[in-house]
């Protein structure tokens, strides 16, 4: 998702040159915006010349790999989206509603995992088949060694902030990043790829 960082930065020298001085309105210092996490949101959603639309949801978790990044459970919407809210376009009039409910991300995660919901947006998927087949791969660092054989059953070591490539059915690529681990279930990751704002659920065990 493209978009823009703005940054207010001193000369590089670090002088203050300062001429014909005089007392006036001081200029206002940017605040640091409030922790929305498990706040109650509403916003318009507006793409292009389509219609505008009222959404109202609530904020599950900020991701640290990209602070810019959240994610928001909308009500009406059985899913869970990754939304740029102060930097995407598409969202205005974005709004902090009072009621605060404090809902807490990796429980609501668990419990979709225990009503093995057929959501298309949020499910388990077992990564490594693709990954076995080369249908999505883990774009290594530069130093980063191969990824050693793995029993059943054993976990894939941390892979948050981790480069993914998708190979889709007609050869085109989507690229995307490992954006969270689950504490209550190591295996469980989230992937958000560049082209899709919805957050896909992956349990990266190795099942064979």
């Amino acid at each position: 998702m493209p978009f823009t960082l703005k940054l207010i930065q001193n000369s590089a020298s670090g002088e203050c040159k300062c001429s014909n001085f005089s007392v006036g309105p001081t200029k206002a210092v940017a605040q640091p915006r409030r922790n929305i996490v498990g706040c109650r949101i509403q916003h318009i959603w507006k793409e292009g010349s389509g219609a505008a639309s009222q959404w109202k949801g609530t904020v599950l978790d900020q991701v640290p790999v990209n602070p810019s990044l959240y994610l928001i459970k909308y009500d009406g919407f059985d899913c869970v989206y990754g939304l740029e809210l102060h930097k995407d376009e598409r969202v205005q009039g974005l709004e902090v509603l009072p009621d605060r409910l404090g809902t807490r991300f990796t429980s609501f995660i668990d419990s979709r995992h225990r009503k093995k919901s057929k959501d298309p947006v949020l499910y388990m998927y077992q990564l490594l088949d693709d990954y076995k087949d080369g249908d999505l791969r883990i774009m290594p660092d530069s130093n980063d060694s191969p990824p050693a054989e793995r029993e059943p059953g054993e976990v894939v070591d941390s892979l948050v902030g981790k480069q993914v490539e998708y190979a889709k059915e007609d050869g085109s690529k989507r690229t995307g990043m490992v954006i969270h681990q689950v504490e209550a279930k190591p295996s469980v990751y989230f992937i958000k790829f560049d082209d899709d704002f919805h957050i896909y659920v992956y349990d990266l065990v190795k099942t064979s």
